[in-house]
Order: structure tokens, then C-alpha cells, then sequence
């Protein structure tokens, strides 16, 4: 596993690991209700209602990471699910159908009260459907509607002037189905919903990113990196998963604490540093050593992902007399803001050009519509910039098309063939 170099990445994974722990006690020894959630739904409608939740695709990653993944997406071939399926979708539930406990992450899910999913996606209503069944659990979808009007820049409207950009018909539906899932909620738990709570845990959700934008801005301005990208993916994730809790605002502080005390240090996560490289897309998780392979060599890191960024930028709401209109604010515009054209290339630009980027990666996963439908555009608008982008078609979470060496190989190539040489004419 890639070196970790911050003391709170590792408090971020055994938080984690010691929280599905209690999360499993709980469920069977006090029938607690639970829910396994898409990872765009508004969680915090479950925070307030005390409802813990299981991320999809933190799940996905946890399998992959302990290499089970073709262990489950082979059983799921095999039940007659067909190849081109959404891995990342997909596999947490491959770990249910499969019926065998034993040899899952941790001891492997419980059966939730409610297994959850905003529809972004063909796969995700059967997908659901058919992990609730196995389970003998109730399902709940949101819609996903579409947007007419995209603003340039939205990153500049997002915080203030949400309402105008997310559009009044759009968040009126949102919040109808938000309202719906209040009502399940309350039914599930026997405990009413109350709006001033909500308010205030997204407040507390403000603070959290807001620690994360002044660790961001550090990352920015240092002239060397002094966090490498998969440690910002560890701590930034443990806390969105949670976001607005105790622990999670505090872990966001002590994180960017550790990056400021760094960078008042002259502390560069890799000494050598001569390329700063972006990565565009998921995690790698079942090869995060990925992001390390090229310092000793090239000198470069990778210094950027979607993670970190996208939390002052996608979640901060400011003006929360209406706190369920502007959760439904956050919830509407994921897939513009992280994939689709012209939101995402104009924003990874902005964030290209903040981090001083020298090339890019850009990962279009297998089966997995929205997490690539605007790569092109995202590669041809880098590439307009004088940024060089390396495509690469692998999966996030399925390593049984990933051959580490051939792709460490192509990287290489490229850094050699079309990276170094801008940098040195």
C-alpha cells in the first residue's frame, strides 16, 4: 500500500474501520435501522434522523482494496449479470448475492432498513432492486432532473446564489422527493424529522469544507506539494461520508492543520518533485501505489483529484433560511458539476490552472456512463490549454483488466515523450 505520511490518514482509516465495527453491533444486537446509500444522496437527511449510512461506493472501494473484487464481479458473471455492468455500482451489491460472509470486508453488510439511489444512472434502479430483494429490505429512489441553463463558472455561483443557478424547477421537485424521504425515514425510525437540526448540521457541514478549502488553498500555493492525492482522498472521504458531524469537522481541522504545519516546514510530501500531475476521474483503488510509482524516476506526483476540490465547491451553501431547498441545491447538479460538459472541463481547467498542473490522466471506467460521458471534452479542453492528457480505459474498482506494469509502462512513455520535452524547450 502507498506510504502514508500524515498522522490523521491514519486515524481517518481506522475511524472508518471501527465505525462499520460499531455500525454491525449494532445492527444485530440492537436492531438499529441502517442505510446503504448511492454516494450523491443528501446524507444528511439521515444524519439528522440519527440513521447511520453505508456508502455504495465506499463499500466498492473497501473490496477492491482487499483485492475480492474479481472474486465478487466473477460470482456476479456468473449469476447472469452481464459484463458491461457499472462495476463501481455494482460490486457492493456482487458482495450480497454472493452469500458468503466469511470471506467479505469486515464481516460484510448487514441488512439495512433502507437501501437508497438518486436514478443518474440506467443500472441503478435494477442494480438496487435486486440488492434490496436479497436482502428483504425497502427501496427509495430520487429523481434526477436535468438541467436547462449552465452558467459558466458555477463554482463562482454555487455558494451565494444557488438558488438561481440549480433552477426553481428543479429544486422544487427535489425537495418534494426530499419531503418523501423524510416520511420513510420517520417511519423507519418512529422519531419525528426536525428542520432546525438540519439547519445546523449543514452549518457544521460550511465549517467542515471550509477547513478543507484553506487545506486546498495550502496544497495550491506550496511550492512543492506537501500532501500527496491519495492521502487528501483518505482524509477528505472519511469525513464526507459523515460530513457535519463531531468528528468529521474536527478530522477536516486537524487536517488542514497537519498540511499548514507542513507547509510552515518546508515539507514536501516528495522531496524530488519536477511534474505536478492531475488526476481526472474515481480512485484507483485497488492500485493506489499507482500514484507513487512515478517520483523516483520523473519526480512526479499526482497533487490533484476531484475530492478535495469539490467539497468547498460543491457543497457549501451560504443563506440557510430554507435548509431543505438548499440541500436540495447540493443534490441536483453532482453529475454537471463532477462529468458532464461544460461544467467539469471549465471547472478542472480552473483547478488545473490553480495547481500549476504540468499533464493529466484522465480514467474512463468500464460501463460507467456518468463518470465518463464528458472525458472527451474534458481531455480536448486540457489539451487546448497546453496541458498533455493521457486516456486511460480501466475501472475503478475491477482489477482484472489492470495490468500494473503495461500501465506503469504507458505512463512512463508518456511523461517521457510528451511531458518532459514542454518542459524543457
Amino acid at each position: 500500500m502507498a506510504e502514508k505520511q500524515l498522522d490523521c490518514t491514519l486515524a481517518a482509516g481506522e475511524h472508518q474501520k471501527s465505525r462499520f465495527v460499531q455500525l454491525r453491533k449494532d445492527v444485530f444486537e440492537k436492531q438499529r435501522p441502517y442505510a446503504i446509500v448511492q454516494a450523491d444522496m443528501p446524507f444528511e437527511l439521515f444524519h439528522v434522523m440519527d440513521v447511520p449510512v453505508v456508502s455504495n461506493q465506499w463499500w466498492a472501494a473497501i473490496i477492491s482494496a482487499k483485492r475480492l473484487s474479481a472474486y465478487y464481479l466473477d460470482i456476479l458473471n456468473s449469476l447472469g449479470f452481464h459484463e458491461g455492468l457499472c462495476r463501481y455500482c455494482s460490486l457492493a451489491a456482487a458482495s450480497t448475492l454472493a452469500k458468503d460472509p466469511e470471506r467479505a470486508p469486515w464481516g460484510g453488510l448487514p441488512k439495512p432498513a433502507l437501501l437508497c439511489a438518486r436514478l443518474t444512472c440506467d443500472c441503478l434502479q435494477r442494480v438496487f432492486g435486486i440488492w434490496a430483494d436479497a436482502f428483504g429490505s425497502e427501496c427509495f429512489f430520487l429523481d434526477n432532473p436535468g438541467a436547462t441553463e449552465l452558467p459558466p463558472h458555477w463554482w463562482e455561483l454555487s455558494r451565494y446564489h444557488w438558488r438561481q443557478l440549480f433552477e426553481e424547477h428543479r429544486l422544487k421537485l427535489t425537495v418534494v422527493q426530499l419531503q418523501n424521504l423524510i416520511k420513510v425515514l420517520e417511519r423507519v425510525t418512529d422519531r419525528p424529522f426536525q428542520l432546525d437540526r438540519l439547519r445546523d448540521l449543514m452549518e457544521r457541514v460550511n465549517r467542515q469544507e471550509e477547513y478543507f478549502e484553506e487545506a486546498y488553498q495550502l496544497v495550491c500555493s506550496a511550492p512543492k506539494t506537501p500532501v500527496r492525492m491519495h492521502e487528501q482522498i483518505a482524509n477528505v472521504m472519511a469525513a464526507q461520508w459523515e460530513r457535519g458531524s463531531d468528528w468529521a469537522v474536527e478530522h477536516a481541522r486537524a487536517f488542514r492543520d497537519q498540511i499548514r504545519n507542513r507547509v510552515k516546514q518546508g515539507v514536501a510530501a516528495c522531496s524530488g518533485e519536477r511534474l505536478r500531475l492531475m488526476w481526472v476521474g474515481a480512485g484507483l483503488w485497488h492500485d493506489t501505489d499507482f500514484y507513487t510509482a512515478f517520483e523516483d524516476e520523473f519526480g512526479a506526483v499526482f497533487v490533484w483529484s476531484m475530492y478535495l476540490a469539490f467539497g468547498p465547491d460543491g457543497y457549501i451553501r451560504y443563506g440557510l433560511d430554507d435548509p431543505l431547498l438548499a440541500l436540495a441545491s447540493r443534490t441536483v447538479s453532482m453529475n454537471e458539476q463532477l462529468h458532464n460538459p461544460p461544467w467539469a472541463n471549465e471547472w478542472i481547467i480552473h483547478h488545473a490552472r490553480l495547481n500549476r498542473i504540468d499533464a493529466a490522466i484522465v480514467l474512463t471506467p468500464l460501463g460507467t456512463r456518468p463518470a465518463a460521458t464528458g472525458n472527451r471534452f474534458i481531455e480536448r479542453a486540457l489539451e487546448g490549454t497546453g496541458i498533455p492528457v493521457l486516456p486511460i480505459v480501466a475501472d475503478m474498482v475491477d482489477a482484472r483488466g489492470w495490468d500494473p506494469n503495461a500501465m506503469r509502462q504507458k505512463v512512463s512513455e508518456f511523461l517521457t515523450l510528451r511531458v518532459l520535452p514542454g518542459r524543457t524547450s
